[in-house]
């Protein structure tokens, strides 16, 4: 992958480096000689590159010591808030609240890239009812959650996040195209959560609020998802208060 237009600003080693970090998305051990193959630098070069990477914490030897693999300070980077034994500690109050107050099923969710992630939740009692699916992705532009989350970025950032205007469709009701997604955004942030109407899958309705965090790797998105027969507007609209409730921060904490 050569240099971009910004070539005349750019620090070699640095980029050579970043490439090599973004290697281990695509393989789970780089010998030296296959890093420089693919990074087209002398081995020499690779291995400098990955002992610094190693030094920071960034790769790791493998078991068979050699080649190298993704380390725990990029382990750590790419993973996203509300995992961990902490976070679902601190969080597990917030969606027994949310449950409890709404009835309906609760999830927490993070974005990745330009796909949400299901980091914990809780389900509804209800017979007929939204299943529970930790751990489930799906992208943010047809989620409560996802549009939520967008709507914490700048347009400029949405927008490199989704560099082409046609957006995937999942249902019929899906957003198709980044000024809509855009324009929806601007509303969000006004109105202060974000609906979802069987844009994600038929029947399924959701309304989302922000539920905490400072930068785009520790925000999280606080969902309540329902049948569509019984999430008309107004209980929409009562399901966002009830949650905006449970996601308040105590009296005399400091908001994440």
């Amino acid at each position: 992958m050569g240099m971009t237009a910004a070539d005349g600003y750019t620090i070699a080693s640095l980029d050579t480096g970043l490439r090599a970090l973004r290697l281990f998305l695509a393989h789970d051990t780089l010998t030296v000689s296959e890093a420089a193959e693919r990074l087209d630098v002398g081995r020499s070069t690779a291995h400098r590159v990955l002992s610094t990477l190693e030094g920071r914490g960034f790769a790791i030897r493998d078991t068979s010591g050699r080649g190298y693999a993704a380390g725990p300070e990029l382990v750590r980077l790419g993973r996203p808030a509300g995992f961990g034994r902490a976070a679902r500690d601190r969080l597990g109050p917030v969606l027994d609240d949310a449950v409890a107050r709404t009835g309906e099923t609760v999830s927490c969710v993070a974005l990745i890239g330009d796909q949400v992630i299901v980091t914990d939740g809780r389900e509804s009692a209800h017979p007929v009812r939204v299943a529970l699916q930790p751990g489930r992705t799906g992208p943010a532009h047809a989620e409560a959650g996802g549009k939520l989350l967008l709507s914490r970025m700048t347009a400029d950032q949405v927008c490199t996040l989704y560099p082409a205007e046609e957006l995937e469709p999942l249902t019929p009701r899906t957003l198709t195209s980044r000024t809509a997604l855009l324009s929806e955004l601007a509303l969000i942030r006004r109105r202060g959560h974000a609906v979802s109407r069987g844009e994600s899958a038929p029947g399924l309705n959701a309304v989302a609020v922000f539920l905490g965090g400072s930068s785009w790797r520790d925000r999280l998105a606080l969902v309540a998802a329902a049948p569509a027969d019984r999430s008309d507007d107004a209980a929409t609209a009562r399901r966002a208060a009830l949650l905006g409730e449970s996601a308040a921060p105590p009296a005399g904490a400091h908001p994440g």
